[in-house]
């Protein structure tokens, strides 16, 4: 790019779909979306101009948007991302409206999030139910820090996060409510090698032949952390219902079912501890 230019002529020739130009410029600008739609002819300096043509071109060759501006709002909570982590998806909102609604708000629970990545499953949890006292666990230790970091930003204090491989640093712990978005895409799937997947950590989105090793380490091991009654909500993908919910049977979970995002998909799998 060379000037002068405008946020107006800026994003028209950047070469990305609006929405996304939209949200590199912004990034570059230090100003929201709300503020470039107002400001249409305000003038790009060189400066800005270059740095908003190389992030343009690295959106371009594949690069997620998410990392690029090390940002992604997530059930109303602005987040801090990383390439260390998975960018939070608006389908694994289903996953937290479903557990806010198992937890009441009118007295204190315990509630814990595996693979908590970003913080963004835990973190919007315990926003949404101040009582409760949340756990997330990684075994990932910059995605632990970055969880830390979230939270501290966001003023969000009644949750905590644990370097955890599941459960094995939570040995006698029991919640009133487990969930997790864990790595779920089986192996060779010919998405991992597409769109921003290329990108994001491997470790945190295929597990086994299937994809359902995670899963079926976690249902396994479950019902000795819940407490009498507590709830288990997975994230599973789009053609795995079946086989979550048959894990959640021959393990004794009772009330056993999926869930529909907006898609109309069935992506989260739930059941309840008997005992």
């Amino acid at each position: 790019m060379s000037t002068p230019f405008t946020v107006s002529s800026a994003l028209s020739v950047s070469g990305l779909v609006p929405f996304e130009a939209k949200l590199l410029l912004a990034h570059v600008l230090g100003r929201d979306r709300a503020w470039l739609a107002a400001h249409a002819d305000e003038a790009v300096n060189a400066e800005q101009a270059k740095t908003f043509d190389a992030l343009a071109r690295r959106r371009r060759e594949g690069e997620p948007v998410a990392y690029l501006i090390g940002r992604r709002e997530f059930y109303g909570l602005d987040l801090e991302i990383t390439p260390h982590v998975l960018i939070p998806r608006p389908e694994t909102e289903l996953l937290v409206e479903l557990a806010i609604a198992r937890l009441p708000d009118d007295r204190e629970t315990r509630a814990l999030d595996l693979g908590t990545g970003s913080g963004a499953v835990a973190l919007a949890i315990a926003a949404a139910r101040r009582k409760a006292r949340v756990v997330g666990t990684d075994v990932s230790t910059p995605a632990l820090a970055l969880a830390t970091r979230n939270a501290a930003r966001l003023g969000i204090d009644n949750v905590s996060f644990v370097q955890s491989d599941w459960f094995d640093a939570l040995p006698l712990e029991r919640f009133d409510l487990i969930a997790g978005n864990p790595p779920y895409v089986a192996a060779g799937d010919p998405h991992l090698t597409e769109g921003d997947l290329r990108h994001e950590p491997q470790q945190a989105l295929t597990s086994g032949g299937d994809g359902l090793n995670a899963i079926r380490a976690i249902v396994a091991a479950a019902a000795a952390h819940l407490a009498p009654g507590g709830w288990l909500l997975l994230e599973h993908g789009h053609d795995q219902a079946n086989a979550v919910g048959e894990l959640f049977r021959d393990a004794g979970f009772a009330e056993v079912g999926a869930a529909r995002d907006l898609a109309g998909i069935l992506r989260v799998g739930y059941g309840r501890n008997r005992s």
